[in-house]
């Protein structure tokens, strides 16, 4: 959606992306705010979610040793940053009244051969039965003019969601920690029908470009913060040849696993 050369970059060629300091926040945010769980709801105080901080930095340090290379300096001072948004996120939810159904639940549905898939946050079922879908965001709120575009995502999970356990999710949430901002909306059915009809114009899309080997950049705002400026013919680059079995790698799951970006 947001520039077909980049799906390419990422997906086709596999290009390396450096490490980014924020992403690398947003995820470790995203990780104490999963294990914050963990414990009694008593426990669930900001105190214990600021020494979380620490362990689960070494954790994912452990998984991809390169994120050292982004600490400048002590770590402690490093971390601030993400303590501070933590903490914001204590301004808006009350984790000793919250009892998750899921955490980073893996979540998967096929759609006319088209398989959907993700990892959602977290789900609220409340004793009554209605769905809460929950993201969290580390970075600012969008302004209306982009509301709707920020909501496709949740709008995805609740299509698969509903998909396959048939009904519709109540409530999707937004939690933005970085001005404390929380973006709700009550999805229905033709809701997600829409967003169905989106996903699978969207793989359309994405084989015509397979089978043409025509990858367009879509120049926008974005491009301030991409990685592969220098090759992007927008900007008097040249992008490398395609690889070997590009087409395959664009549409086949078994090429095309899109490698993991860190969290927002």
């Amino acid at each position: 959606m947001q520039c077909p050369l980049l799906y390419r970059f990422r997906v086709i060629d596999r290009l390396d992306e450096p490490r980014s300091a924020a992403a690398a926040r947003g995820t470790l945010v995203h990780a104490v705010l999963e294990r914050i769980f963990d414990v009694d709801a008593g426990e669930r105080t900001i105190e214990h979610a600021l020494s979380l901080l620490q362990p689960q930095w070494e954790a994912l340090v452990e998984q991809d040793d390169q994120l050292n290379d982004l600490v400048d300096g002590e770590v402690s001072a490093w971390l601030a940053p993400a303590a501070r948004l933590v903490e914001r996120w204590f301004a808006l939810e009350d984790p000793t009244r919250l009892e998750p159904a899921g955490r980073e639940l893996y979540v998967e549905a096929e759609i006319d051969g088209l398989t959907l898939r993700g990892y959602i946050d977290r789900l609220d079922v409340a004793p009554t039965g209605e769905v809460r879908v929950v993201d969290y965001k580390s970075g600012r709120s969008p302004s209306p003019l982009f509301e709707a575009k920020a909501l496709f995502q949740m709008k995805f999970y609740a299509l698969v969601l509903w998909r396959t356990r048939g009904e519709v999710p109540t409530l999707l949430q937004l939690v933005y920690l970085a001005d404390r901002e929380i973006l709700r909306y009550q999805p229905d059915e033709r809701d997600l029908l829409a967003t169905e009809r989106k996903v699978k114009a969207l793989w359309e899309a994405i084989e015509l470009s397979a089978h043409t080997g025509d990858w367009r950049p879509a120049p926008s705002r974005m491009c301030d913060w991409c990685s592969f400026k220098a090759l992007c013919p927008q900007f008097g680059g040249t992008p490398p040849p395609l690889p070997e079995r590009a087409a395959e790698r664009a549409v086949d799951p078994a090429f095309a696993e899109v490698p993991e970006v860190a969290q927002d």
